[in-house]
């Protein structure tokens, strides 16, 4: 049995690593006092659009106290899912994160076996794993324990692999050693700014998400904004332009998930097989995939709108 904090935290990591995380990184729970005054004034200037669940849970999202009783520290980890190949290229996109299984069943197996190693090496360990579904600020999380720093995207930048990872939690009640932040690499780089199809990022480190084109094509349930027609870069589902774009993304390398590998389908589909996709077509190419959350119709929107 381990005994001490810094063996806790080095068999977490090994183990992390072992399960096919990109990499982990721990920090002490708390209040997040430098993110609070900011998502309050993302929030009243409604820069979150119709995903009205941004505005719930407000103290949760800045405690993780709150949702885990006697937290003591958040794990966070990161898992990659940069593809091997990419679609056709005479073909409307979708985001590189759904081009396979749904990720929050992925990692969040991942993350139970995790807890269930912590368990038995460590003893009577409590905590709760998070993927992107519960009222946590992933970035800030793993910003502060040193996986990346936040850029001009808003997304999370690693020197080392870039941006293309899905962030996900522990939150567990025992002391662990805790990582430091690293600092910001963005420099004078405008790229992800000024490639923007929408102007969604209306400042460095500010994004509008109810300008997003992933907002529109996921999110957003009404029709889509005659405004919009034209600026979608031939994206049915996501956005990658911001991280396609950043120089940091040179150092991306193909994940080794097999989960994560698409549909064999998906990356020759031409514009005109999917302006002819059917509901049949719709279900086998994305079977377990996270664009079922658009479902059929969502997705035959998005196309109407792109033609």
């Amino acid at each position: 049995m381990l005994t001490n904090r810094q063996q806790y935290t080095d068999f977490i990591k090994a183990e992390a690593k072992r399960l096919g995380f990109l990499s982990c990184g721990i920090s002490k729970a708390g209040f997040l006092e430098d993110e609070a005054p900011r998502l309050e004034q993302w929030l009243n200037e409604n820069r979150n659009g119709q995903m009205q669940y941004m505005e719930n849970h407000f103290d949760k999202r800045l405690d993780p106290t709150l949702l885990v009783d006697g937290a003591k520290s958040v794990i966070s980890l990161l898992l990659n899912y940069y593809p091997n190949e990419t679609q056709n290229t005479e073909s409307y996109k979708i985001s590189k994160y759904a081009y396979g299984q749904d990720y929050h069943f992925v990692i969040k197996s991942k993350l139970k076996d995790l807890l269930h190693s912590i368990q038995e090496n460590i003893g009577e360990v409590g905590g709760r794993a998070f993927v992107d579904s519960a009222p946590v600020l992933d970035k800030a999380w793993a910003a502060k324990s040193g996986l990346g720093w936040i850029g001009k995207n808003s997304n999370l930048l690693s020197k080392q692999v870039g941006s293309f990872f899905f962030i996900a939690e522990l939150i567990v009640d025992i002391e662990l050693e805790y990582d430091t932040p690293v600092t910001d690499h963005c420099g004078s780089c405008t790229a992800c700014i000024d490639a923007c199809p929408t102007q969604a990022i209306v400042e460095p480190y500010v994004v509008d998400g109810s300008k997003c084109i992933s907002y529109f094509t996921i999110e957003l349930k009404d029709n889509l904004p005659m405004e919009m027609k034209g600026k979608f870069d031939d994206w049915m589902f996501g956005c990658d332009v911001c991280q396609d774009i950043c120089p940091w993304n040179r150092f991306s390398k193909p994940h080794n998930e097999p989960l994560f590998n698409p549909h064999p389908d998906l990356l020759t589909m031409t514009k005109k097989d999917w302006e002819e996709i059917t509901e049949d077509t719709f279900r086998a190419v994305f079977k377990k995939s996270a664009v079922k959350r658009t479902k059929f119709e969502g997705l035959k929107r998005n196309i109407e709108f792109l033609k």
